[in-house]
């Protein structure tokens, strides 16, 4: 853990009155509502962040996931659930920031209507073209693309998830004109992408890095603001040297919320134990398998983030006119 980390870690645990290694025992269980189904990225960060704050809190800590309308199911679920500390939400960039400029007619705002507890973690996407395509950087995508305007597809998991939009936001800040074809998942987009039926694909990295690794996509930019562990040799964007892409930067972020309501002296020592269990070794490594990286903040620093990339969601949205019903 970085030294900057480490302090902002145990300062929350001092303010919330634990010891850097504190073992509280709590009788009241904690259901972790995941709005998605078993076995993705969300799913193993709340089991395992399940498993840790259990340990910490000497009580049960269940994960129950809730599935559907892109993840508006299982927040909806929290948001009106009794705000006691018994149920939370594992809240993301696109169920909390996205989703409340991308859908019509939601009866809720997760942004309003939650309270954040603890951020963990950032996973950025990275940006495949088949392993036969000419393109091997993001200058020479951008050229391409500049010469052959609205000829160029790019696939995604789905309208509205963060690969989409992040199209969206490379071709805003081109001024490239790229033509979006949503898929129903992750798996068949990398298929038609691999299969040269699509041009490029900004993807979660796990399934990407398989194809990879396999020869089947070449694999020439991540999106976050650093390179990643798992791939260390491949750019950032902003590392492409064309003045249009500085500072270009998308990410998803990991934490959780609960209802507001929830009383404050909970939030902050759920919040410590949290961060407690995030800043550990064992909770790290699971974060390097799944492509992303540590990201460590108590409420303010959480609530700061949602209110930075709702604003730049929201915009991407309304200009792409991007909407759901």
């Amino acid at each position: 853990m970085g030294l900057a980390r480490r302090e902002l870690l145990l300062g929350l645990l001092a303010a919330a009155g634990l010891p850097a290694h504190a073992q509280q025992s709590d009788a009241k269980p904690i259901r972790i509502v995941v709005p998605f189904a078993a076995g993705g990225g969300n799913d193993v960060f709340a089991r395992q962040m399940a498993k840790g704050l259990g340990e910490v809190r000497k009580s049960g800590v269940i994960v129950d996931n809730k599935p559907g309308a892109g993840g508006n199911l299982g927040t909806e679920q929290v948001v009106r659930s009794t705000p006691d500390g018994s149920t939370l939400l594992l809240g993301h960039t696109g169920t909390v920031s996205i989703n409340p400029a991308l859908y019509k007619g939601l009866k809720f705002d997760a942004r309003k209507d939650l309270v954040p507890v603890a951020m963990f973690a950032s996973s950025a996407l990275v940006l495949v073209v088949p392993a036969a395509s000419k393109v091997r950087s993001v200058a020479d995508l951008v050229k391409e693309a500049k010469v052959r305007p609205g000829l160029l597809d790019y696939a995604s998991s789905g309208s509205g998830t963060g690969g989409h939009l992040t199209g969206e936001l490379f071709a805003q800040r081109t001024g490239t004109k790229i033509n979006h074809i949503p898929y129903k998942g992750t798996n068949p987009a990398l298929t038609d992408l691999a299969g040269g039926q699509v041009q490029m694909m900004f993807s979660v990295i796990p399934p990407a890095l398989a194809l990879v690794k396999g020869g089947r996509l070449r694999a020439i930019a991540v999106t976050g603001a650093k390179r990643l562990p798992s791939l260390p040799d491949v750019p950032t964007v902003a590392e492409s040297g064309l003045r249009e892409l500085a500072g270009f930067e998308s990410t998803l972020t990991y934490g959780i919320l609960a209802p507001r309501g929830t009383p404050d002296a909970f939030v902050k020592t759920l919040s410590a134990q949290m961060l407690q269990v995030a800043g550990g070794a064992e909770f790290q490594s699971r974060l390097d398998v799944e492509g992303a990286v540590p990201l460590l903040g108590g409420p303010a620093e959480y609530a700061a983030l949602i209110a930075k990339e709702s604003a730049l969601w929201a915009g991407i949205v309304k200009a792409s006119g991007a909407s759901v019903d």
